[in-house]
C-alpha cells in the first residue's frame, strides 16, 4: 500500500520538566522530551505508533469481508 503524508497541528507546552506535545486533531496522542526537539521527535513516533496500531485493527476487522475502501479529503481549516 502507497503511503502518503498528512499534516496535523501539533502544539508544545512548556513545563517544568521541559515541553509537553499533543496534536489538536488526535485525541489522546500526546508525548514530552526535555526538548523542544525531543518532545516533537517522541509525538511524531508515537503519531505513527497509533495510525500504524488502527491500521491493523481495521484489516483485522474487514478481513475475509466484502467491503469498500475509498480516500478521502475533508477540508483545513474548517468553514
Amino acid at each position: 500500500m502507497d503511503r502518503g503524508l498528512i499534516a496535523f497541528n501539533a502544539v508544545f507546552l512548556r513545563s517544568g520538566a521541559g515541553y509537553l506535545g499533543f496534536i489538536e486533531e488526535l485525541p489522546g496522542v500526546n508525548a514530552h522530551g526535555r526538548t523542544l526537539e525531543e518532545a516533537r521527535a517522541n509525538l511524531k513516533r508515537l503519531a505513527a505508533v497509533v495510525f500504524d496500531e488502527e491500521r491493523q485493527q481495521a484489516e483485522a476487522l474487514i478481513e475475509g469481508k466484502d467491503f469498500v475502501r475509498e480516500t478521502f479529503t475533508v477540508p483545513f481549516p474548517p468553514a
